[in-house]
């Protein structure tokens, strides 16, 4: 069996455009024609490859890459080999990012299974509108009055609900079900995500749950990722927004309501509750937990696995359960921890 190559490469660069694309000076003297076409780690890098070094840790493999050319910090620069095309930057990792996006243009969105305006395999309602460039793979499902802009795909089995309105240049993943929703320009979902159903909202009672009606819809502004298998309740009494350049990880939950700011970094297995309100350049690690009608300020980060109850302050960092300031947190684990050894008497250099 063959091994494929999944994804298309450029017809590579050489280090010349390299150093034009990153502002990187070069103390070497290697030839700028050498072209590179790929990317790869230290340590598996061959000739034509790029790879980069940020860090001391990685320079036992920085010293046997056979990399045709690294990005690294003038500090490091003598850890690599004089076969190496060494190129400087003050961030070597953002470097190297731009860099693989000029190589690999196609992976920043998914490509499509078929051709622009071949609906012959989907079903799309005689009433919806589709711009030129749109794309509908096979088992899609378009509803009644949907519009879709230029340039954007459908991907298979995607289900679009009645009225639902999505911007150009925008990808659907495959299996994914979108409703109540108004989408932006540029928006990328990815597979299995289910967008704009009910919100979870009931009053309690001992005679039964009564369900509470959600009449608001889910708004995803422009340049907006959301990740494989995450859901977006619509509101209930007001819509649920989703900021201007905001990137949701896979799995992750938002209650209805909900409203998200700009440039927002929201990580994998994350539970958003009902009206809470997250500020513009908020950071949520991995599986945190927000109570309800939370307020997380601008440009606030909370650890992972940590569960907020109330609001945090702007440019705060927290962590723990439940979360508080970070430095806090930490004392309060040292002191825990300090209490535990002299109760138990357990001597953490013997301890196995």
């Amino acid at each position: 069996m063959s091994e494929p190559t999944l994804l298309r490469r450029s017809s590579g660069l050489t280090i010349e455009e390299i150093i034009a694309l990153t502002g990187a000076t070069q103390p070497s003297s290697a030839p700028h024609s050498r072209r590179i076409v790929n990317i790869a780690p230290l340590d598996r890098a061959a000739p034509s490859d790029l790879a980069f070094l940020d860090s001391r840790n990685f320079a036992k493999a920085a010293a046997a890459t056979h990399a045709g050319a690294c990005l690294t910090t003038a500090a490091l620069a003598k850890e690599l080999p004089d076969r190496v095309a060494i190129l400087t930057v003050r961030e070597p990792y953002r470097a190297f990012v731009t860099t693989a996006r000029a190589l690999f243009p196609h992976a920043l969105r998914p490509s499509s299974l078929s051709d622009a305006g071949d609906f012959a395999h989907a079903h799309v309602d005689s009433s919806a509108r589709t711009e030129d460039g749109v794309r509908i793979e096979p088992g899609a499902v378009v509803g009644p009055r949907v519009e879709i802009g230029g340039g954007t795909v459908i991907g298979a089995n995607a289900v679009i609900g009645a009225d639902v309105r999505i911007g150009r240049e925008c990808s659907i993943g495959a299996g994914t079900t979108l409703s109540n929703a108004l989408i932006g320009d540029r928006v990328i979902v990815h597979p299995g995500c289910k967008i704009g159903q009910d919100g979870f909202g009931y009053v309690m009672g001992g005679k039964g749950h009564l369900k509470v009606p959600q009449v608001g819809r889910v708004i995803i502004q422009d340049d907006v990722e959301i990740g494989a298998g995450t859901a977006i309740d619509r509101g209930a009494i007001r819509d649920t927004v989703i900021g201007e350049g905001t990137k949701i990880d896979n799995l992750v939950q938002v209650g209805h309501n909900v409203s998200i700011g700009r440039h927002c970094v929201i990580v994998a297995q994350t539970g958003i509750s009902g009206s809470s309100t997250l500020e513009d350049f908020v950071v949520l690690g991995a599986r945190v937990g927000l109570n309800n009608n939370v307020t997380i300020g601008e440009g606030a980060q909370i650890a992972a696995i940590s569960v907020v109850h109330g609001d945090v302050p702007p440019g705060a960092r927290w962590g723990g359960t439940p979360a508080k300031p970070v430095k806090q947190w930490f004392r309060e684990m040292m002191i825990l921890e300090r209490l535990a050894r002299q109760r138990g008497g357990v001597d953490t250099a013997t301890d196995e």
